[in-house]
């Protein structure tokens, strides 16, 4: 029998994911973080980046969070983020524009309030990039 913890990743929109999975791969602040059934209860924050879900059956299904909280209970995995995704229906060439448009806002702002939002659009644009080229690589496998 194969032991398996419920997941819920939750956006402040809607209900991203509920399921079974035998796995879930996140980063916290510390690092990659994989939850497996029974694991140690845990609360961390969530860097912005992806969330990898195996389910059960062997598939994979991965989720960009920009941020968030990752709760751990021995049966259960709760991801809050603000803004939470399935990486398939991430647009790239939004995110392109948006790298694009905060690189240029970086390079002329010098207010420090500017410069601090400019740098989190880069963040957020880049790890939904990151997370597009991820499920690149796993669809060729």
């Amino acid at each position: 029998m194969t032991h398996t913890l419920r997941v819920d990743i939750v956006s402040a929109e809607a209900e991203i994911f509920h399921g079974e999975a035998t796995l879930v791969v996140a980063t916290g602040e510390m690092g990659e973080l994989g939850i497996a059934p029974r694991h140690a209860p845990l609360i961390t924050r969530l860097k912005p980046g992806h969330v990898d879900v195996v389910l059960a059956n062997g598939e994979r299904q991965q989720f960009w969070v920009s941020g968030g909280i990752l709760e751990v209970q021995p049966q259960v995995v709760t991801v809050l983020a603000d803004t939470a995704a399935r990486a398939s229906d991430l647009d790239e060439a939004a995110a392109q524009r948006a790298k694009q448009e905060a690189e240029e806002a970086l390079a002329n702002r010098t207010d420090v309030v500017e410069i601090a939002e400019a740098q989190a659009k880069l963040a957020q644009a880049l790890t939904q990039l990151q997370a597009l080229e991820r499920l690149r690589k796993n669809l060729k496998h």
